[in-house]
């Protein structure tokens, strides 16, 4: 299987005027073994437990990954899938919700910043900063010269996390109407899945092409050579599981990791 061209396929270049219309969310960019996808899965999760135990030992830079999509598009399959395997003490997840009383009291970056992992560490955003060009455009709660202001600010800000040694990767989780429709109706019959259904869910789902809209203009401002946007096909959840894990897999080792030199040979030294 040909992965080589992957990250290229479906990263979105800097300057790119994005229409959802044109990506298909049920390509699987020429990938059609469902069974061999899942093999190179398993070597990819091998080798994300290695490549982050060497992020760990050379602590000198830390990797963010920022998941985004419609509701049901896979973002916690996603981290369950991927991320399944590697050593819990140094990956956090951050799941942003509607901003507390304090969290209101500072400005929309505020609580990002916390949350933005340590040298060594690996963080996923489980929806992130990008809210605050979403949800709050969709629904007007703050006025729109307030949120076009944002696409810049969020430039500004990963870029000064990018020089200082943070890597960032974001997805967009490219789902259809339609599959959204299908994975609702699966929580609604299933026992073991209903607790997962907010009716909320479903309110959302009428603001349908006002998101895209939004998610266009996000993906269209805010992917920069230091934090691109890479759009993930993701009807397919094998395909959306490997194209993610094999683009993270690609940026850690362009990261060209070394352990750290010792100031002691190990081989004199005596244990008694």
């Amino acid at each position: 299987m040909n992965l080589k061209n992957l990250n290229r396929k479906l990263v979105v270049k800097p300057g790119t005027k994005v229409k959802l219309p044109d990506f298909d969310p049920e390509d699987t960019a020429g990938v059609k073994d469902k069974d061999e996808a899942l093999e190179v899965m398993e070597r990819n999760r091998l080798k994300l437990e290695k490549m982050h135990t060497l992020l760990a030992a050379e602590n000198k830079r830390s990797v963010l990954i920022v998941l985004q999509g419609m509701d049901t598009s896979g973002k916690d399959g996603t981290i369950r899938h991927v991320m399944n395997g590697i050593n819990p003490q140094g990956c956090e997840v951050t799941s942003f919700k509607a901003p507390s009383a304090e969290e209101l009291d500072h400005d929309f970056l505020w609580r990002i910043h916390k949350a933005v992992p340590p040298k060594g560490d690996i963080g996923i955003f489980n929806r992130s900063h990008y809210e605050e060009v979403l949800v709050v455009r969709v629904h007007n709660l703050v006025p729109r010269e307030v949120w076009s202001e944002r696409y810049k600010q969020i430039n500004r800000f990963e870029q000064i996390l990018s020089e200082n040694q943070v890597k960032i990767l974001k997805f967009f989780l490219h789902i259809s109407k339609d599959e959204q429709k299908k994975r609702l109706l699966e929580r609604l019959a299933d026992p073991t899945k209903n607790w997962k259904m907010n009716p909320q869910d479903l309110k959302e789902r009428e603001f349908w092409k006002d998101y895209l809209e939004a998610y266009e203009d996000v993906l269209t401002e805010c992917s920069t050579e230091w934090a691109p946007w890479f759009i993930i096909p993701a009807n397919k959840k094998w395909f959306r599981n490997l194209a993610i894990s094999q683009i993270i897999i690609e940026a850690l080792e362009s990261l060209d990791m070394k352990y750290p030199k010792l100031s002691f040979d190990p081989r004199k030294i005596v244990i008694r």
